[in-house]
Formats: structure tokens, C-alpha cells, sequence
């Protein structure tokens, strides 16, 4: 059986991944800090991302039964903050478990990949990333996301392998609802312009990790796909 990694894998979004991958017929293994509950069908290992030296040896041990050719980067965190409120700290911590994790697995998982001559890299961004208000750290941090997949989808294309994100927009989630706030004025007008008039679900962005992750997606690279619901055709300041 194929195996996939995923980051953060345990709750809202990355279970969703996580179900539709394990569905897709996918041996699947989580990164993070938190046990599924209630259980998956997965392997689970307690890390914390945001330590070099525990991803490392967490992948020591799940890489001896073989490499692992597929990847989803869905750990994150938001720190909500205005310009001036954005503190050095925050944003160290922001970028430390939203975009450093990513290369830090990808660069162990990649050589057993060019071995293969296979490989599939999805990164959970934002739709964030085209700008949004009290999101200086967290934007930047999904900006950061399309550099590198775009940097990557050159440097790995000749080897077969692929590198996506996905920028979700207001999914509905315990993480989305404690940064939006139902008394913000704000979060109301986010949800009344999402063009197909409802919040989105984990399942709308697990289906678009799997696209990605399919053999048959290998044309597919260096692309950003928006799950927004229509919001990033022309509004500014939604997403997550």
C-alpha cells in the first residue's frame, strides 16, 4: 500500500485529509501533537513541529519501512494582529510551525521520492495570502507557502514529482471561527460575499488534496487551487 504523510492531521482540516486519503486507499501517517479522537485508520505519531530535531527523528522512524511519496503540509496556526500590533515574537512563532515544517520534511522526503521517481507535495495555504486585515504574520506565512511550491515544482519536475497548495477560504472550522469572531462585523461580511453562499467544509478541501495526490495528476504542478467558495475571483480580505 501507497503511503502519505500529513502534518497536523488529527483535527478540522487535516482529519478531513486525512479521511479522504485513507479512503483513497492510502496508508496514512500523522505528524502531530494532538491523538485523533476519535480514532482513524492511521498511523499517529506525537510531534511537535515546531522542533527540527522531533521531525526528524519522528521521520527516522517512519521512513525505515520505506520512503514516503506522498506529502499534505497542513499544520498551522494564526496569530491575529494588525500592523502595529504584529510582534517579532508572533511572527517568528507563525512562520515556525506554518512554513518551516514544510521544508524541513520535504527535504527528507524528497530523496526517497527522486529514488522512486515519484512524488506528490501539497501544502495547505490560505486564500489569506492575497491579503487580508490582522494578518501580517499569518499572510506572509502563506505567501511564503507559493514561493516555495513554485520553486520547487521547477527544481523537482524532471524527477516526477509535483508540488501544489491548496488556499482555502472560510472553511468552517474551530480554528477559523476563534479568528473570525461572530460578533466581528467583519466575519458577517466575509460570509455574505462567498458567491456560493455558504462557509466551506474540510471534505471541500480534502477532495482537492486528493486530486493532487493522484498518479493521474502528474501535468498538474506549481499551481495554487483556491477552495474559496468564488471569494478570491474579486473580493479581498476573506479566507481563513
Amino acid at each position: 500500500m501507497e503511503r502519505a504523510l500529513v502534518t497536523g492531521g488529527s483535527r478540522s482540516i487535516g482529519r478531513g485529509i486525512v479521511q479522504r486519503l485513507v479512503e483513497d486507499g492510502y496508508e496514512v501517517v500523522i505528524l502531530d501533537r494532538v491523538e485523533p479522537d476519535p480514532p482513524l485508520q492511521t498511523r499517529w505519531i506525537n510531534v511537535d513541529l515546531m522542533n527540527a530535531d522531533a521531525i526528524h527523528a519522528a521521520l527516522d522512524y517512519v521512513l525505515k519501512d520505506g520512503p514516503i511519496t506522498r506529502v499534505c503540509h497542513n499544520v498551522g496556526h494564526v496569530k491575529p494582529a494588525d500592523l502595529d500590533g504584529t510582534t517579532l515574537e508572533d511572527f517568528d512563532a507563525v512562520m515556525g510551525l506554518n512554513v518551516k515544517p514544510i521544508l524541513t520534511i520535504t527535504q527528507r522526503l524528497v530523496e526517497g521520492m527522486r529514488a522512486e521517481g515519484f512524488g506528490r507535495i501539497v501544502s495547505i495555504s490560505s486564500r489569506a495570502a492575497m491579503g487580508k486585515q490582522l494578518r501580517t504574520a499569518y499572510s506572509a506565512s502563506k505567501a511564503a507557502i507559493h514561493g516555495m511550491t513554485r520553486t520547487w515544482a521547477l527544481e523537482l519536475a524532471r524527477s516526477g514529482i509535483t508540488v501544489n497548495a491548496i488556499g482555502p477560504g472560510a472553511i468552517q472550522t474551530p480554528l477559523w471561527a476563534a479568528a473570525n469572531p461572530d460578533d466581528d462585523p467583519r466575519t458577517q461580511r466575509i460570509i455574505d460575499g462567498i458567491p456560493v453562499g455558504r462557509l466551506g467544509t474540510p471534505e471541500d478541501i480534502a477532495n482537492g488534496v486528493s486530486f493532487f495526490m493522484d498518479k493521474r495528476s502528474g501535468f498538474v504542478t506549481g499551481q495554487v487551487m483556491y477552495i474559496c467558495g468564488g471569494y478570491s475571483i474579486g473580493a479581498v480580505g476573506a479566507g481563513s
